[in-house]
């Protein structure tokens, strides 16, 4: 059966001082990836809750928050309540990770848990009925405009085949490297869902871009 493909342009690739005109450019996206980063957790700081209520209030499609910060326990909770479609944090930077998920989703977002490139899957595959998202990097976070890891394509695979075997629905996300060269190998592993941004807004027109990847992806899920 064919996955159902979802494209979410990151904005650590736009203009940020033309955001509300760099998100009409991806209306035609399922969501916008919105890093929030710390300069602890990883090396690199963007942008808080402020710009994240600006975001969304602007914004035509919607968050896909992706927290990039330590002690997420504590502040990840608070983007949920911003209104966020879902909030993503990262495994590494959860001290119980199964209430912190829960504590999400009582605030009305999906719940994600992301996975650097070095963190086993292994208690997350356990506990699948927790997340609605598990995201695999394929690079290690931080940055834009890395390469694409082919050595995360097995955990892609081990992470598809426990989603299917649990029959949880749980979305397949992946982050780092996607382009129109990368994502029908990620979909073919078993992803669903794909963080573009450089492929995206390094393009002339994003809405083609978007529709590219959509197509190659969906071609390579098939």
């Amino acid at each position: 059966m064919t996955r159902a493909i979802r494209i979410e342009p990151s904005i650590l690739s736009a203009d940020f001082v033309n955001m509300e005109a760099e998100l009409r450019r991806i209306a035609t996206a399922d969501a916008v990836h919105v890093d929030v980063m710390d300069n602890h957790f990883v090396p690199n700081l963007t942008f808080g809750p402020q710009m994240v209520t600006r975001v969304q209030a602007v914004s035509p499609v919607p968050l896909d928050v992706h927290l990039m910060i330590t002690d997420a326990d504590r502040w990840a909770p608070g983007y949920a309540e911003l209104g966020a479609f879902s909030v993503t944090f990262h495994a590494e930077a959860a001290a119980d990770p199964l209430a912190l998920a829960a504590r999400l989703r009582e605030h009305g977002a999906r719940a994600g848990i992301a996975l650097k490139p070095g963190t086993s899957p292994d208690h997350v595959l356990e506990n699948l009925d927790a997340y609605d998202q598990v995201l695999v990097m394929t690079v290690e976070p931080g940055f834009g405009g890395q390469g694409f890891r082919d050595d995360m394509l097995d955990k892609i695979r081990t992470v598809r085949a426990a989603i299917d075997a649990a029959g949880t629905g749980t979305w397949l996300q992946v982050d780092g490297g996607i382009s129109t060269a990368t994502i029908g190998r990620a979909a073919a592993a078993g992803a669903d869902t794909f963080v573009a941004g450089s492929s995206v807004y390094g393009a002339d027109d994003p809405a083609a871009a978007i529709a590219a990847l959509r197509t190659a992806a969906s071609a390579a899920s098939a």
